[in-house]
């Protein structure tokens, strides 16, 4: 592989061993692709996971005096003090989650802890060379915004981070970020649910092609989109896709897929109505309601508080989002309002985390598949329903 003489003396430690470390690793990977160059990158965002993996290398890297050319914005954890104050938080998980901060705050990183950085944080320009961790950024990142990313590990990207290079391969290269199949979509998507149960259906029928949608809205929510990106990346690993007339890559079907030939396959009411009873727990009495899987938008934050307003809950509801949203909405005067119906609004805080040691063994219900195929490992159990049926559910203490 070509390296430039910046590269090299990175490589060779003169930037101290930390650096070296991370440069290894670049070489390591773009050595297993066929690389031949590293490029720069503007931008990177690191899915940490606060766990033991995570940890001990953020730690190894910190330790080897490595700092952040290019500082990664950064996935959730949780809200040490939050839940310090509301459950029985353990000591080893405070203790982790602490040990987390430090590291990535000595490497440099962007503390923003959210899934959802492409929203607020990380907001990229078309065919900007990134390193993007995190499974609805990547192809969010690729599709929506037409900037370049390969499907990073949060390892990968955070040695992308220090040293300011990718190893050019994969979707950073123009040809291989064409489409590989169409995806015709004969349901009905009705509301931003439906891209849920979208997004789990396709990725059986395609394996690991990059799709083409045909058929969907010119207009397509936000919310609607980043639940599209999370489900695709959940049943399955599709970094990359596009949306026929409407993502910067895709204006017609000859740009879309170049001069490849393509399948073609359907996507139908009766295939998301399968998933949905697939992937669903049956409905009725529920104990708590855990939402944003990924992080909730500033928009739905504020339709939950108009939901509740005046209400108290039958069952716990849990909103986890990003800092920035809790903030607004405080300012908004809204906070209170969902604290006043008995709701906890959460920042920095993912569900795949060891605090919610009080919902084990029981019932809940969410609006995301994502979040209920990570959370069952943790022994909580979901129905899965469109977000405002969940906020009816937390009223009423059961789901229909």
């Amino acid at each position: 592989m070509y390296l430039t003489d910046e590269q090299k003396r990175m490589l060779d430690g003169e930037y101290g061993e930390g650096t070296a470390l991370a440069m290894r690793v670049q070489v390591g990977i773009g050595e297993a692709f066929g690389a031949e160059r590293m490029l720069p990158i503007t931008r990177a965002h690191v899915a940490l996971s606060n766990q033991d993996a995570d940890v001990w290398f953020a730690e190894k890297l910190a330790g080897l005096g490595a700092k952040c050319r290019i500082a990664p914005t950064t996935n959730p954890g949780f809200d040490v003090e939050y839940f310090n104050e509301h459950v029985d938080l353990k000591p080893v998980d405070m203790e982790q989650m602490n040990r987390t901060l430090m590291a990535y705050q000595k490497l440099g990183a962007i503390l923003n802890f959210s899934c959802t950085p492409y929203l607020y944080d990380n907001i990229p320009r078309q065919n900007e060379i990134c390193a993007f961790s995190e499974s609805s950024a990547t192809p969010y990142m690729n599709a929506i915004y037409g900037a370049k990313s390969n499907r990073e590990s949060a390892l990968s990207a955070l040695c992308a981070g220090i040293t300011g290079v990718v190893p050019e391969y994969g979707l950073l290269l123009d040809e291989n970020r064409k489409g590989e199949i169409l995806v015709e979509v004969e349901a009905d998507l009705t509301n931003d649910f439906d891209y849920q149960l979208l997004g789990y259906a396709v990725p059986k029928k395609i394996g690991h092609k990059i799709p083409v949608f045909s058929n969907l809205p010119q207009m397509i929510s936000p919310e609607a989109i980043m639940y599209l990106c999370a489900e695709l990346n959940t049943a399955g690993a599709v970094p990359m896709f596009h949306i026929l007339g409407v993502t910067p890559e895709a204006k017609t079907l000859e740009e879309a897929f170049g001069k490849r030939d393509y399948e073609i396959i359907k996507i139908t009411n009766e295939d998301l109505q399968e998933v949905h009873e697939k992937i669903s727990e049956r409905a009725g009495k529920i104990d708590f309601v855990l939402l944003g899987c990924p992080h909730v938008t500033l928009d739905q934050v504020i339709k939950i508080a108009h939901m509740v307003e005046g209400e108290k809950l039958k069952s716990e509801l849990w909103i986890n989002t990003s800092a920035h949203t809790k903030d607004v909405v405080k300012r908004m005067g809204l906070l209170e309002v969902i604290e006043a119906a008995g709701g906890h609004v959460v920042k920095d805080t993912c569900i795949d985390q060891p605090i919610w040691h009080h919902l084990e063994g029981k019932l809940g219900a969410t609006e995301s598949p994502k979040c209920s195929y990570y959370a069952k490992r943790r022994q909580l159990n979901f129905v899965i329903r469109p977000f405002e049926q969940c906020i009816q559910g937390a009223l009423k203490g059961e789901i229909q």
